[in-house]
């Protein structure tokens, strides 16, 4: 959660671990929901992308505070969602940003990605288009809060999903979706629909995804750091590390920035790292599905 940032000793292991594919990789503990709706679709041959939307709108739709309509509103009391998706092959991606009253905003980042030439669709565009694809909406009367409810509170926090898919085929794709920082300015767009911020596919290396105070990631481009780590040789929990300390040694707040990753790679490691003491994370393959605590970040010196 925001608000309980700090540099976390690595109690857990300090390699990733490793499963067989298909493998299914995601933020929080309530990623597991979404985990087990992916693989079951996946087991029963569907496709990574309809494992990664149909996982993703388990949480959109389960009530979560900071996912989906049920999620935190902005300063003036209105719910705006902000969602990515990418596939791996052809290095394909789709976004949503500032989407108000669209249930599923995972949903429109995927048709924006396979029904226009366009990446990102903001505001009232974004909304119109996800009318015209037949998208589930409610009236925005039902997606409007108290504004004296949305005050900027750091410590209220809130929690992305992320979730990263490693097909059978070696095919990787994922997802992002979230409601934002809650009490923020009318208009405000965090990491999550920004491609190689809040999430980055590289077919041919991997996947990272992120969670926390998305303008602390947007900064850096973190996801795409974790994945760029990777090709460079660092397994996916020493990536999720490097690149906090990376980030840490140019920042003011050093480590005190309220970010996590998850990564996969295409040999199906896995692993995560993070700032926040409360941060964990999701991991199903085939044959278990499970939760695991953030593995820390060492403190060693970063690099320049």
């Amino acid at each position: 959660m925001l608000g309980s940032s700090s540099v976390i000793g690595a109690d857990a292991k300090n390699q990733s671990e490793h499963a067989e594919s298909p493998l299914i990789v995601s933020t929080w503990d309530f990623g597991k929901q979404a985990n087990d709706v992916g693989m079951k679709i996946l087991l029963q041959g569907g496709t990574i992308l309809d494992a990664v939307e149909q996982g993703i709108k388990t949480i959109e739709s389960s009530g979560n505070p900071s996912v989906g309509l049920s999620g935190g509103p902005n300063a003036v009391g209105v719910v705006q969602l902000d969602a990515c998706i990418m596939f791996g092959p052809g290095h394909k991606a789709g976004s949503v940003a500032g989407i108000e009253g669209i249930k599923h905003p995972i949903s429109a980042a995927r048709r924006v990605m396979e029904k226009t030439r366009h990446v990102l669709l903001v505001g009232e565009g974004a909304r119109m288009f996800a009318l015209e694809q037949g998208l589930e909406s409610v009236e925005q009367k039902q997606t409007i809060n108290k504004p004296g409810a949305a005050k900027t509170d750091k410590k209220a926090g809130h929690d992305t999903i992320a979730l990263l898919v490693l097909g059978a085929d070696g095919n990787i794709a994922g997802g992002c979706s979230t409601s934002g920082l809650g009490g923020k300015l009318p208009g405000r767009v965090g990491d999550s629909p920004i491609v190689g911020s809040g999430l980055y596919v590289d077919n041919e290396v991997g996947a990272a995804g992120a969670t926390g105070l998305g303008e602390n990631v947007m900064r850096y481009c973190g996801s795409f750091m974790v994945v760029e780590f990777m090709r460079q040789g660092l397994d996916p929990t020493e990536a999720c590390r490097q690149t906090i300390r990376r980030i840490a040694s140019q920042d003011p707040l050093g480590f005190n920035l309220s970010i996590n990753f998850v990564a996969l790679d295409k040999r199906g490691r896995f692993g995560a790292a993070g700032t926040d003491h409360g941060f964990k994370y999701s991991v199903t393959s085939r044959t278990t599905s499970q939760v695991f605590a953030n593995p820390g970040v060492l403190e060693i010196k970063a690099p320049r």
